[in-house]
């Protein structure tokens, strides 16, 4: 038995009864031995994708008419470009962790990325979670968006071999899709704790060390040779506090120019072509007799800006070595070292701010917030409760998330739905203000979740009369439906507090359906005023809620 993914093994246990009720309402799925394998299925996409529960459980199409695809993500479009992550599961519950992932699980992916990323390509008989995906992704491939693709094939046992790696080589995707293997191992590894990194750096050329405020700066040039070499020791301990999963060294522009340069007769010049590393620290020390060179020893350790450049480094010099290729030596990078207080507010900051360039995932770092604490006190005195940070279980009906708070309170107060559906990332960021505004309480915060709630409830359970639309295009139906509660009501969004609560509540409790066949009313009608009598297909529906065209013809209603 592999210990390892004996561990794993126990970890699906409490996995099964947390989804339990999800997979057979969702999913349809209560068979002991498919609970298990999708237990295995959200354990690896919720620690290789870093999710929270509701984002994990969505991503799932296991199941019926799944083409092979057991799961799929797909981020918001950046640059003309897109990601999308792609999940092929096998799980065997023989622990000793010898059988490599097995070819027609690797066969049926190749097919599903042909046929998914072709918007021209028939897709035959899907299940509608896995299709409403695909028309999603085929939607922003349509806007001209290049898709990224991540195959990811996991299993408790060994990767491929190599004529299932041949069958890969064949395909001739090149660099648009990269592969990769996750295992009992891959998993055990990103799950251990932050363990503390100790380490001695060695910079080269001269350095600025600079005492302030109670705190120690240095500032100085580290050759990449180094940088491989420490995350070779340590890996993705060093990155606990980074706020980026690693991108992969193909699909990500940055990371392919880093790895360009490395590569080039201008590696000499790499120091220029990068923003450098931020790494924080308890405690350096050094010897100041030196005029250069310094040999820098730190204490706990991590690196909060800089990961994808470390591991971009180290996959790189890692192929330069497998090839035989010569190093670059002479390529260093600026390195920002930082002794702090153990103060976990100025941490959080500076990681924010060295993170500003890149549009990153804030809702972690706005956890502190005053706004998100004067949140989290109005739900209290309401009989809720509201997580500001991430807890990985799944929220209670009286639990809303700030993930969960801000999607709901954009789509329907802000009159935003296209934006809470395809700019999650910018929530806590450059959204953040409009969605989290000064007279925004407690009330208006639950009321906003509970009509989101029954919005997504049939978006995943569609009932048998509900039109098609629903599944793409429950943020714009939740959007009417705050318009026809508070027109219910006789108030205004402003008027929507405390006073109000107990009898908002009651009234959705016992009009909320209604509310809901209402909103399905005026998106049905508002399509017809924006496209006339035809049928639209699903992807031409995909579209038109990745928009605001829709709004115009909503805010007549």
């Amino acid at each position: 038995m592999n210990i390892n993914a004996s561990i794993i093994d126990q970890q699906l246990s409490g996995i099964q009864d947390d989804i339990r009720d999800y997979a057979q309402a969702e999913l349809n799925i209560n068979q002991a031995e498919k609970l298990k394998s999708l237990a295995f299925v959200y354990l690896c996409v919720k620690v290789v994708l870093d999710l929270n529960f509701e984002e994990t459980f969505d991503c799932l199409t296991e199941g019926g008419g799944d083409f092979g695809v057991d799961a799929i993500h797909l981020t918001e479009a950046i640059d003309g470009e897109f990601t999308v992550t792609l999940f092929q599961a096998k799980y065997k519950n023989n622990l000793l962790a010898n059988s490599n992932f097995e070819e027609n699980g690797i066969n049926a992916l190749i097919n599903a990325i042909r046929h998914i990323f072709n918007p021209a390509a028939e897709l035959g008989t899907i299940n509608e979670r896995l299709q409403v995906k695909v028309e999603t992704a085929r939607a922003m491939i349509r806007d001209g968006a290049i898709p990224r693709v991540r195959a990811i094939a996991c299993n408790n046992g060994l990767r491929w071999n190599e004529s299932t790696q041949a069958a890969i080589d064949r395909t001739g995707f090149g660099e648009q899709v990269i592969w990769e293997h996750v295992n009992h191992d891959y998993l055990i590894k990103l799950l251990q704790q932050i363990k503390n990194v100790n380490e001695t750096l060695r910079l080269t050329g001269k350095a600025i060390v600079e005492d302030m405020n109670y705190s120690r700066v240095c500032i100085g040039r580290i050759p990449v040779t180094e940088i491989a070499n420490l995350m070779e020791k340590h890996g993705e301990r060093l990155l606990e506090r980074n706020i980026r999963r690693y991108l992969g060294l193909h699909g990500n522009r940055v990371n392919e120019g880093i790895q360009e340069t490395l590569h080039s007769n201008r590696s000499d010049n790499f120091y220029f072509f990068n923003n450098g590393l931020t790494i924080i620290c308890s405690d350096f020390s050094y010897n100041a007799l030196q005029s250069s060179d310094y040999q820098i020893k730190l204490e706990n350790m991590q690196i909060v800006n800089g990961g994808q450049t470390c591991m971009t480094i180290f996959k790189t010099l890692q192929e330069m070595t497998q090839s035989n290729k010569p190093l670059p030596v002479d390529a260093s990078v600026l390195v920002r070292i930082y002794k702090l207080p153990k103060d976990n507010d100025i941490v959080l900051q500076i990681t924010q701010a060295t993170n500003s360039q890149n549009p990153v995932d804030l809702k972690d770092l706005r956890a502190n917030d005053e706004k998100q604490r004067t949140l989290e006190h109005s739900l209290i005195l309401l009989g809720y409760q509201y997580r500001r940070k991430r807890i990985d279980a799944p929220p209670t009906t009286n639990e809303i998330t700030a993930d969960s708070a801000a999607e709901a309170i954009l789509a329907i107060w802000r009159c935003a739905p296209h934006q809470a559906k395809v700019m999650s990332s910018e929530h806590f960021g450059k959204l953040y203000n409009t969605i989290f505004t000064d007279t925004l309480n407690g009330t208006q915060t639950i009321i906003a979740v509970l009509l989101h709630r029954i919005a997504e409830n049939h978006r995943r359970r569609p009932d048998t009369d509900d039109p098609v639309f629903v599944r793409s295009g429950s943020h714009f139906i939740a959007m009417q439906m705050g318009k026809r509660l508070l027109a219910t009501l006789n108030i205004t969004l402003e008027q929507l507090n405390h006073l109000q609560f107990t009898k908002t509540k009651e009234c959705i409790e016992q009009q909320g359906e209604q509310l809901f066949k209402k909103a399905v009313i005026d998106v049905e009608q508002a399509l017809i005023a924006l496209y006339g009598q035809r049928t639209l297909s699903r992807m031409q529906l995909a579209i038109t809620f990745h928009r605001g065209d829709l709004i115009t013809y909503l805010n007549e209603k």
